[in-house]
């Protein structure tokens, strides 16, 4: 007589990115009760760069969803437990028996990184991940799993001992990320106090910290200063103030813009472009078809083309800046960044080696890049690797801005508004088409001769498209 054995199995919030440490929940596609399948999506998730749907990586029951719709979690916690059933002893590497959801945020911190497996979500589920939880040993007088059911509070009581541990001389408890983000701000982490499960430090510990030295006055405020518009109003207070959250994309592109405005130096050069004859070529290649059938033609075409040719012509824009080594690397692979505003916030998505393709084939990339953008379903790794970024703000009515490079980059293009201005042409002034561009580049890597030269040749291609096919 065959008995069958069911097992819990949980299913932690993976990193879905390079570095990623936190992912919101924005919905649940399962409940309780339901019957989930291998490689079935149970909920979305946005990180710091967008929004994932997380696929199971075992058949099952849904035993409990750990925590609720707009909750916050670090990577490495249990989100969800499933019910397996199978034969006797099949699933026994996997879990020895139903573990306390709040242990993984107190393991993930303690073993070496190397130890935690990355899962890209969206390209299948993983094959050999259950194995890595034969590591939890410790955990046998936490084999009730009801701790974890209040929805904000992930770690039970139980671990909260740990805390006072810190000033013993021990290492502190912080994930890499969080020790390389004290290591920027030159915060002690032995003088952190830490709010995370276990004892661990979290990226707003180190923040707080850094805010106390800088103003003992009001430590609390400073995370509380964005105030501006951007987000759907989340709560009214006072006089009408309104107060938004920054987390997800907004928080990322936050932090990395701080940081690169303070790490490399800017320098940003303009120039005002007769574009009569580009925006002429952009309705021929409209009208005729010939880039292909439903192929998106616009203006951002060319000037990303204009900008691919004249990096070809001063390879020495597409580069990094190396801290480690003090060297510039000249990047051999052009990945053309696309600045793009999503409800979720700016993200800047990349076409990879487009360099090397053909302007029908830069123009389907293109659409597809903005395509998946507007639907909030950009991948990690789209927006990973970029070594240049064109930002079009003339779609907002804008002449002109100077941009923050991406960073890791060494340079940034803004494409401003055309507009029909009064301009010299063969000795009269009359009416043509006008824009004007602005480079912004980390001076560093790249020297005023250098940036003017890039400039200069995407503004003579705009001008005369037919060096498109001359220069390139």
């Amino acid at each position: 007589m065959t008995t069958e054995v069911r097992s819990l199995r949980e299913f932690k919030m993976p990193d879905v990115g390079e570095g990623l440490t936190e992912a919101e929940i924005l919905s649940w596609y399962v409940k309780p009760g339901d019957t989930v399948t291998d490689g079935q999506v149970v909920c979305e998730v946005e990180t710091a760069k967008a929004a994932v749907e997380l696929p199971i990586p075992f058949n099952g029951v849904v035993e409990q969803l750990f925590f609720p719709e707009g909750a916050t979690v670090d990577v490495g916690t249990v989100i969800i437990s499933v019910a397996v059933a199978g034969e006797a002893g099949a699933a026994a590497p996997a879990v020895p028996a139903p573990a306390a959801a709040p242990v993984p945020a107190e393991a993930e911190a303690a073993p070496a990184e190397p130890e935690r497996r990355a899962v890209l979500v969206g390209y299948g589920p993983r094959t050999g991940g259950t194995q890595r939880r034969a590591r939890r040993t410790t955990t046998t007088t936490k084999v009730a799993t009801p701790a974890p059911a209040a929805p904000v509070a992930p770690v039970a009581p139980a671990p909260a001992p740990v805390v006072p541990e810190q000033p013993s001389g021990e290492r502190p408890l912080a994930k890499p990320p969080v020790r390389k983000l004290a290591k920027d701000l030159g915060v002690d982490l032995r003088a952190v106090t830490p709010t995370g499960p276990a004892g661990v430090i979290t990226r707003e510990d180190v923040h707080a910290h850094a805010a106390a030295v800088a103003a003992p006055a009001a430590p609390v405020e400073a995370p509380a200063a964005p105030e501006a518009p951007v987000a759907v109003p989340v709560a009214v207070s006072g006089a009408g103030d309104v107060r938004v959250p920054v987390k997800g994309v907004r928080k990322a592109t936050a932090q990395a813009m701080v940081a690169s405005a303070f790490t490399a130096p800017h320098v940003t050069e303009f120039v005002q472009v007769d574009v009569t004859r580009t925006m002429k070529f952009v309705r021929r290649l409209k009208e005729s078809g010939e880039l292909g059938r439903d192929v998106r033609v616009s203006p951002l075409l060319l000037v990303a083309k204009a900008l691919l040719v004249a990096i070809k012509r001063h390879p020495e824009i597409n580069a990094h800046w190396d801290e480690a080594a003090q060297e510039i690397v000249i990047r051999g692979q052009v990945n053309l960044g696309i600045a793009a505003a999503t409800p979720r916030g700016l993200i800047v998505p990349n076409i990879k080696d487009a360099g090397g393709k053909t302007l029908s084939g830069l123009a389907v990339s293109l659409g597809e890049l903005i395509d998946t953008a507007r639907q909030g379903k950009t991948p990690p790794a789209d927006m990973q690797g970029g070594t240049i970024t064109i930002t079009n703000v003339g779609v907002f009515g804008v002449d002109t801005g100077t941009p923050i490079l991406n960073p890791g980059e060494a340079a940034i293009l803004a494409f401003g508004a055309v507009r029909e201005l009064p301009w010299v042409h063969k000795g009269k002034v009359v009416p043509r088409q006008v824009t004007t561009l602005a480079l912004s580049f980390d001076h560093r890597l790249v020297d005023g001769e250098l940036g003017s030269k890039v400039l200069a040749d995407v503004a003579a291609l705009l001008e005369h498209p037919k060096r498109l096919i001359t220069w390139g």
